[in-house]
């Protein structure tokens, strides 16, 4: 594979445009990583089903999908062909699954199932043109697969399953100083052509004030500060909805951390670690993410201003990509887009360390519970 190939298949912004070659090399390496985690974890509640509707999900809308060449524009309601799996609706079609038992065929069929929907993919794959109508479901599995791999991880860390084979070094980011954006107008959101992530669409403009932003997340040091200070024992800082569900949860630290005091000691996917003072804080929720921001007289960032930040202020010292970041919005449609009615849920923006780099486009949102502190996030303030 040359340089220009790998380099490609972890550009965000590359991957949304990528002709059938560089998809058919993506969609190959996200089955073979999905394959891996099925391969540690497929003893846990929950993973066998999630690797099987990573599978169903791209046979049905790919190979099933009788409107596939409409692109985005496919009628959703219209029945699709048979599945090469006779129960694969009934075990797969719904987004989520909560039992504790794992609907689906035993490892070995399972991986039998991968295996072949994946083939047929990609051979459909390679007789389509090149066109964004054709490519559209092959991009959207692709992104689907990927995306996969944070519920993989969060199940390791539930579980206490080392699975740092999979995942690539965490790199520490150099502490650098707040910085200042001039008021302006931004393009919010993604703009037509390519793969385009429903929660994303559509770019549009929007005023934005002068704000000042930290240049990377919030550090362990920063958060041990907040704690050590009784940031958990003070209600001043948290909301009402935050202090019900601090002592709902009893909650006293961050989740999976066994000391603050003298260094971070946390347990990471059943290992225990000792954090490094400039690592990004994690694993924590959108509550204590304000209460912290409370605590210290700053505030988590708009959407907007996150954006901003994250699409021009590289050259400048701004980080992101080590961990999944609260923002102070809620989930909403944007103009002209599908409506979204995810009503109480925030906005996370960036992605953790160990997702597929091709996930990591500053445009990129996603939606989560203000009480989850199970999906790896931390944050970043602006002054007030």
């Amino acid at each position: 594979m040359t340089e220009r190939v790998d380099r490609a298949l972890t550009d965000a912004q590359a991957m949304r445009n990528a002709d059938r070659d560089l998809l058919s090399l993506a969609l190959m390496h996200s089955r073979n990583r999905t394959l891996a985690w099925l391969t540690l974890l497929e003893r846990l509640p929950g993973a066998c089903w999630l690797a099987g509707r990573a599978g169903w999900w791209q046979e049905r809308w790919i190979a099933r999908n009788v409107q596939r060449s409409r692109g985005a524009a496919a009628d959703a309601t219209r029945a699709p062909l048979a599945s090469i799996e006779p129960l694969a609706d009934g075990w797969w079609a719904e987004a989520s699954h909560d039992s504790g038992d794992d609907a689906g065929p035993p490892p070995d069929a399972l991986r039998a199932y991968l295996e072949a929907t994946l083939e047929v993919t990609l051979d459909l794959l390679a007789a389509t043109d090149n066109s964004d109508d054709e490519l559209h479901w092959y991009r959207a599995a692709l992104f689907e697969e990927d995306s996969a791999v944070q519920r993989f991880a969060g199940l390791a860390q539930q579980h206490r399953i080392d699975v740092r084979r999979l995942l690539p070094e965490r790199m520490l980011r150099a502490v650098r100083a707040p910085l200042w954006f001039a008021a302006q107008r931004w393009m919010l959101g993604s703009a037509r052509g390519g793969f385009v992530p429903s929660v994303e669409q559509w770019a549009h403009e929007e005023p934005v004030p002068e704000f000042e932003i930290d240049a990377q997340p919030v550090t362990w040091q920063q958060f041990a500060e907040f704690v050590e200070d009784g940031g958990y024992d003070d209600v001043r800082w948290w909301s009402e909805e935050g202090a019900h569900w601090l002592q709902a949860d009893a909650r006293r630290t961050p989740r999976d951390v066994e000391q603050l005091r003298h260094g971070v000691l946390l347990q990471r996917f059943g290992q225990l670690v000792r954090a490094p003072a400039a690592e990004a804080a994690s694993m924590l929720s959108w509550y204590e993410a304000q209460a912290w921001c409370a605590w210290a007289g700053r505030r988590l960032p708009t959407e907007v201003e996150w954006e901003l930040a994250a699409s021009v202020g590289a050259s400048r010292g701004v980080s992101w990509g080590d961990v999944p970041e609260w923002t102070a919005g809620r989930a909403r449609s944007w103009p002209d887009g599908p409506a979204i009615d995810d009503a109480g849920l925030r906005v996370q923006r960036g992605v953790a360390w160990f997702e597929p780099r091709r996930l990591a486009h500053a445009k990129a949102r996603r939606f989560m519970a203000p009480q989850r502190d199970d999906g790896f996030a931390g944050f970043r303030s602006c002054a007030l």
